[in-house]
């Protein structure tokens, strides 16, 4: 009898610790999301009241990690009248698996937010357009639409 208690115990203990673990780091995270879920610091940047619209060709489609421990995202590098500047799409797993492809030369149209990003000028889009093509990519919010699924 001592002996099923005493694994009843350890059962219990061993179902709980990790439980334990993922609330002393702050509740649980989106899995999977590689630091792209809709409440992660990243998406949080994200400011529907500095939302504007850009114009201009692309130079450069790059790899990049926003944030220390995130997946790898995709960034453009857009040349308007004015400047030049990186504009953030969102994880590579979601951009890569769209039917628009973006390559250097296409004259696009993007919606987003303005952010400084390590101290520099950037754009997180919520869209992106190249003539008829039109790649959404966050609602009217910011929330984004590789999250969509898990929205309430």
């Amino acid at each position: 009898m001592k002996r099923s208690a005493a694994l009843a115990i350890a059962l219990a203990i061993s179902l709980f610790l990790p439980a334990a673990e993922t609330f002393a780091r702050g509740g649980p995270r989106w899995q999977g999301s590689g630091g792209w879920g809709p409440g992660e610091s990243y998406n949080r940047m994200y400011d529907p009241k500095s939302v504007e619209n850009l114009t201009g060709e692309v130079t450069s489609v790059e790899q990049m990690t926003s944030l220390r421990g995130m997946s790898y995202g995709i960034q453009l590098m857009i040349k308007t009248d004015n400047e030049t500047i990186p504009v953030h799409l969102g994880p590579g797993w979601f951009i890569e698996n769209q039917d628009v492809k973006i390559v250097t030369g296409d004259k696009v149209q993007v919606k987003g937010s303005r952010i400084l990003f390590d101290g520099k000028p950037a754009v997180i889009a919520a869209e992106l357009a190249r003539g008829d093509d039109v790649l959404r990519l966050r609602d009217e919010n910011g929330f984004p639409m590789w999250s969509g699924w898990r929205r309430r």
